[in-house]
């Protein structure tokens, strides 16, 4: 009787499992890999790249064709312009696997925040996808360009992203939650990474392009866009992107090159650094102090300088400290004056130190943190000197 009462009671459990009654084949989806917004008048014009399965795949032979496809549509509205591409695509945009939202440079000059509503708030979509800016280069032209070395050029997008943010920090990835959070945030403003299109934007629509030793045309990374709210009002230079990455406590890596006391150059590979701003309140005013401590190693002397002393490290250490600091004191004062908005974080860390204080300069900070005191303080220990002490070309005299 139990046994009976078993076999009954997993039989009643068994109709209560869902199956796979939501599947979706593959061969009915496309996959999507990267998406552009453009603002074409009154309308959105959105540009699909999807990829073809046959042609990146390493166990077949491939058939000649592009590797991926573009689709185009228009609509009054991000979600009608998708919906409408069903007429031209033959099979159902698939999401799921996005790797990179382009926005168009006269979509982010008028406003993102509408267009990106879509893409946080569907299902469809996850949220760990990034999301750059296309400089002077509307979306559709920057996910038309067939890139070399990697097949989809959505790849090719991320991991120079990704690359360029470790090893030489003038990008800074951004999710779609983090920018998300940082537009509702009213204490700091967003800045994204741009992409350039080099050379002639038609040629990159043609095969040819990723068939020679040397593309007619690239997809690069220019720096960082500057947002006011949600609108682009400007681009950084890369030596202003890589000084926001150290007050940003972003940079994992970079190279800074140094004058040699006589002549020549020392260049040297940050390969650590940490940031720490403090804000605080005197008398009602703001004031903020920057501290970065700052780990190197020597990477190349092109000058005579005996790096077996320790003067020369201390030299080689000093040198890097100001350098650092002054190109920072310079992105600072560049922001402040031209382009009026904090990007930094300042107003969230005053704030965080005495909310009673921020609460009387709020309404105010954008006016007050153009004039707002910052002191910086950078400190840099040189720890390696590769595998030679001093160098090959240049030895110092009586070697």
């Amino acid at each position: 009787m139990s046994k009976y009462k078993a076999i009954c009671l997993l039989m009643i459990l068994s109709l209560l499992l869902s199956g796979c009654w939501s599947k979706r084949e593959l061969n009915e989806l496309a996959i999507v890999a990267a998406l552009g917004i453009d603002k074409v008048d009154n309308e959105f014009e959105i540009t699909v790249q999807v990829v073809d399965p046959g042609e990146i795949s390493s166990k077949q032979p491939t058939s000649g064709r592009s590797p991926v496809i573009t689709y185009h549509s228009k609509g009054k509205t991000v979600f009608e312009a998708i919906r409408k591409m069903t007429t031209v695509t033959a099979r159902k945009l698939y999401f799921a696997h996005l790797q990179i939202v382009v926005l168009g440079d006269e979509l982010a000059k008028e406003g993102m925040a509408e267009p990106l509503d879509l893409v946080s708030r569907d299902h469809e979509f996850r949220n760990d996808f990034d999301v750059i800016v296309a400089h002077d280069a509307t979306a559709d032209e920057v996910l038309n360009v067939l890139t070399p070395i990697e097949k989809v050029p959505a790849n090719k997008l991320l991991n120079s992203l990704k690359t360029s943010e470790k090893t030489w920090g003038t990008t800074q990835s951004i999710k779609i939650d983090e920018l998300i959070n940082t537009l509702n945030n009213k204490e700091t403003s967003v800045v994204m990474s741009a992409i350039e299109i080099q050379g002639d934007k038609n040629a990159g629509k043609d095969p040819s392009n990723v068939k020679k030793s040397k593309s007619s045309v690239l997809l690069k990374y220019a720096g960082l866009g500057v947002f006011k709210e949600d609108k682009f009002i400007g681009l950084l230079s890369e030596e202003d992107s890589r000084s926001l990455g150290f007050l940003k406590d972003k940079i994992d890596s970079t190279i800074e090159i140094l004058a040699c006391p006589k002549e020549g150059t020392v260049s040297t590979e940050i390969t650590h650094s940490k940031t720490k701003i403090k804000g605080k309140f005197e008398n009602g005013a703001p004031k903020i102090n920057v501290f970065i401590d700052v780990s190197q190693n020597v990477g190349e002397v092109e000058c005579t300088i005996d790096l077996t002393k320790e003067k020369s490290i201390h030299y080689i250490n000093k040198k890097t400290e100001e350098h650092i600091k002054k190109r920072i004191e310079e992105t600072i004062k560049t922001v402040q004056q031209n382009y009026r908005v904090d990007i930094f974080g300042f107003g969230s860390e005053l704030h965080r130190t005495n909310p009673k204080e921020w609460k009387k300069i709020k309404k105010d900070w954008l006016t007050i943190f153009q004039e707002v005191p910052v002191k910086v303080e950078v400190h840099v220990n040189t720890q390696g000197l590769g595998t030679m002490e001093n160098s090959l070309v240049k030895k110092p005299k009586g070697e």
